[in-house]
């Protein structure tokens, strides 16, 4: 069976060093995505809040921050159990902006996991825009 992996790319009008603020600073997640108290550094773990709630939705480590180049992370989510994931972000300068890449991989597999499959799919889509808006606005 084929891994089950999400990949997401959106140009930007910004710099690398203004995306890089959106994917690891507390404040500017927050905007996006789910917040963390701390920001986003190699080797650290975290915790991602509900900006609203309060609950803590996501959880892991993260792997790799080459600053405004790459950052990884694992990935868990109460409706995973305990399986854990890694989502790659890269980001690459081209002319006018910025190329950020999103690849969500080590997804659980098989026709029961679809359905949180399908939702993390819809969530990335929803999320990245909310970023694309406030960038551009």
């Amino acid at each position: 069976m084929p891994d089950t992996i999400i990949r997401k790319s959106v140009y930007l009008n910004a710099p690398k060093e203004t995306v890089w603020t959106y994917l690891t600073d507390p404040e500017k997640l927050a905007i996006w995505f789910h917040k963390p108290k701390v920001p986003l550094a190699a080797g650290e773990d975290y915790a991602m809040y509900g900006t609203e709630s309060g609950d803590k939705l996501m959880w892991g480590t993260v792997t790799k921050s080459e600053p405004c180049t790459a950052l990884d992370y694992t990935f868990t989510i109460k409706p995973m159990g305990d399986a854990v994931s890694t989502v790659k972000w890269r980001l690459e300068d081209v002319p006018g902006g910025t190329r950020l890449s999103l690849e969500h991989i080590g997804l659980p597999q098989g026709a029961e996991a679809f359905g949180l499959t399908l939702a993390l799919d819809k969530g990335w889509d929803d999320h990245i825009s909310r970023m694309r808006a406030d960038i551009h606005d």
